[in-house]
C-alpha cells in the first residue's frame, strides 16, 4: 500500500485551496474508479481531497424548465428521480444501463463523467500506454483491441470512454459546470461565488491527438460541480440503446442516444440528436447524420443514408470493424423506433 495524505474539504473553496497546497492531489467523490486505479498502481496520488460530503448532491429545477444535477448525486438516485424519469428518460435509461445496482448506489454523476478508460493496457502498469505514461507507446494497437475506438483515434491512443451517461448528455445538449476557485462565499454551503464556467457536454471529453493523457478539458484544480440539462424539446421522444458482451455490468461495444421530434402536420423531422458511445474517446455527436435527417421524412432509405454518411468516417482497426456494424444497426433501429413512437403520440386522442 502506497501511503497518501487525506483532506476532507468543508467547501469548494477549501477543496481548491487544498489542491493547490498539496503535492500530486486527486479529488475523491464516490471513489468507484479512482480507488480501483490506486489498487492497480495506475493512480498514485500523494493526497486525496474528499469532496463527497459537500452539498453537491441535489437535483434541482432550473429557470426555463431545465434541471441541475449535482456532481455528487448518486447514479441510482438520479435515475430514480421523478423529474429525471418524466422529463429526461434518456438520462435515466443511460444510467441504468451502466455498472451494477451496487455500484450505482455509490457512483456519482461527476465521477461517472470523469472515469478513466477501461482499456486493459491502461490498467496494466507493465504495458506501454501513452494515456497512462505519455511517450511509452500504445500496446493496444498491436494487441487485443476488439473493444477499442473506430472514430477519432490517433497513432498515440485507441482507447474509448466508458460512460453511458456522457452519451445521453451529448445528445441532450447539456452543459458541464466547473468550479475553479473564487473569492467570497455565496452563503449556500459551497463556498463559491466566482470561478464558475460551463462547457458543452459534447465538448467536455477530448479526442486523443498527441496528448491522450488529457481525457477532458477540465483544468488542474477544477471541480466538476453539476450537470446542467436544458429544457426538454416539446413533443420529443428519446431512447438509449447499448450493445455489449453480456446483459449487465459490461461496457458498451457500441451505444446510441437519440432524440427525435417530428412535425405533427407533415411528419418531417423538426429536431434530431444522435450520439454514439463506445466508438471513440468521447461521445460521438453524429452531426453529419443529423444534418441529413433534419427536414426529411424518416423513411428507411433516408435513415440508412444518413447513418452511413456518419459512419463512413470510421477507421476500424484489425479486430474491431464489427463496432461499425453494431453502431449502424443500433442507430437505424433507434430512429425507426422513435419515428413510430412519435407517430403513435400524434394519433393519440
Amino acid at each position: 500500500m502506497k501511503p497518501f495524505g487525506y483532506v476532507r474539504a468543508g467547501s469548494l473553496r477549501e477543496a481548491t485551496e487544498a489542491y493547490a497546497a498539496h503535492p500530486d492531489p486527486r479529488y475523491l467523490g464516490g471513489g468507484t474508479n479512482l480507488v480501483d486505479l490506486m489498487k492497480l498502481g495506475v493512480e498514485t496520488p500523494a493526497t486525496l481531497i474528499d469532496i463527497s460530503r459537500l452539498p453537491l448532491d441535489a437535483v434541482e429545477e432550473r429557470s426555463g424548465g431545465g434541471l441541475r444535477l449535482g456532481a455528487t448525486a448518486r447514479n441510482s438516485d438520479v435515475a430514480a428521480h421523478p423529474l429525471v424519469r418524466t422529463r429526461y428518460p434518456l438520462v435515466a435509461r443511460a444510467l441504468l444501463a451502466g455498472a451494477s445496482g451496487q455500484l450505482r448506489n455509490i457512483a456519482t454523476t461527476g465521477g461517472n463523467l470523469l472515469q478513466r478508460t477501461r482499456c486493459p493496457y491502461f490498467q496494466d502498469v507493465s504495458k506501454a500506454c501513452n494515456k497512462r505514461r505519455p511517450g511509452t507507446g500504445c500496446a493496444a494497437r498491436d494487441g487485443v483491441h476488439r473493444e477499442h475506438a473506430v472514430l477519432g483515434h490517433s497513432a498515440h491512443c485507441i482507447a474509448t470512454h466508458p460512460s453511458d451517461l456522457a452519451v445521453a448528455l451529448a445528445a441532450l445538449d447539456a452543459d458541464i459546470e466547473l468550479y475553479g476557485g473564487g473569492d467570497g462565499d455565496a452563503g449556500d454551503g459551497t463556498g463559491a461565488t466566482g470561478g464558475i464556467r460551463t462547457v458543452a457536454a459534447q465538448s467536455f471529453h477530448r479526442l486523443p491527438g498527441d496528448h491522450p493523457e488529457q481525457d477532458t478539458v477540465i483544468r488542474p484544480g477544477e471541480i466538476l460541480t453539476a450537470v446542467l440539462l436544458p429544457a426538454p424539446v416539446p413533443g420529443a421522444v428519446s431512447l438509449y440503446r447499448k450493445a455489449r458482451d453480456r446483459a449487465s455490468y459490461a461496457f458498451a461495444l457500441a451505444s446510441v442516444a437519440a432524440v427525435l421530434d417530428l412535425d405533427p402536420a407533415t411528419g418531417r423531422v423538426r429536431h434530431v440528436a444522435l450520439a454514439f458511445g463506445g466508438l471513440a474517446h468521447r461521445p460521438w455527436r453524429a452531426t453529419t447524420a443529423e444534418q441529413e435527417l433534419t427536414g426529411a421524412v424518416l423513411d428507411t432509405g433516408t435513415v440508412r443514408r444518413a447513418v452511413d454518411a456518419e459512419l463512413d468516417r470510421a477507421r476500424p482497426l484489425r479486430d474491431n470493424a464489427h463496432k461499425v456494424v453494431l453502431a449502424r444497426n443500433l442507430a437505424r433501429d433507434a430512429l425507426a423506433t422513435l419515428a413510430e413512437l412519435a407517430a403513435t403520440s400524434r394519433r393519440a386522442p
